[in-house]
């Protein structure tokens, strides 16, 4: 199978857990278990794609695993650890206003409420107490700066977020 278009990558497949198939998932949703509210499954890397159901799931330990169609034995559950998991964009629950998917804000332009283009979103990353902008600056960034992190935190640092226009304004200085 092709990649499929319209993707959204939800989670990845871990280590192999036990003898019998089973694999670890790393869910990349907000409550780790909606990965499973999910189906099918489309599973890949690079231009392997396969289309897969599961069969069962479980929490083990703070983890989870999974038990996916047509995999019984380790030695095949081993072909797939690494894999991304993806669903169609169409899945996704509608946000309410002012919510947005993590996918939605990379790409977008940073400036500061003084103007300063701090750069571009490059990836979010998730820590204990706030998500964090990881923003990649622009190569005559006249501080010198190659990367900036800035805490997604509303009104008090996020300002607006304007997809139409690509842009997020943030109230942060640019020297930090």
């Amino acid at each position: 199978m092709t990649e499929p278009e319209n993707k959204v990558v939800v989670g990845r497949l871990g280590a192999v857990y036990g003898v019998k198939g089973w694999l670890k998932v790393n869910s990349f949703t907000e409550d780790p278990e909606a990965i499973f509210a999910y189906s099918p499954w489309t599973i890949g890397r690079d231009k392997l794609w396969q289309e897969t159901n599961i069969v069962e799931w479980r929490r083990h330990n703070k983890g989870l695993i999974v038990k996916l169609e047509n995999v019984d034995v380790r030695e095949k559950a081993q072909l797939l650890t690494g894999m991304e998991i993806v669903v169609p964009e169409a899945q996704l629950p509608e946000l309410d206003k002012g919510e947005f998917y993590w996918r939605d804000l990379v790409g977008l332009a940073v400036v500061n409420t003084d103007g300063y283009n701090m750069g571009t979103v490059k990836a979010l990353m998730e820590t204990g107490s706030n998500d964090v902008l990881v923003v990649k600056a622009n190569l005559n960034d006249a501080f010198g700066m190659q990367e900036r992190l800035i805490p997604f935190i509303d009104e008090q640092v996020i300002v607006s977020v304007d997809k139409d226009n690509q842009l997020i304004t943030v109230n942060w200085d640019a020297d930090f």
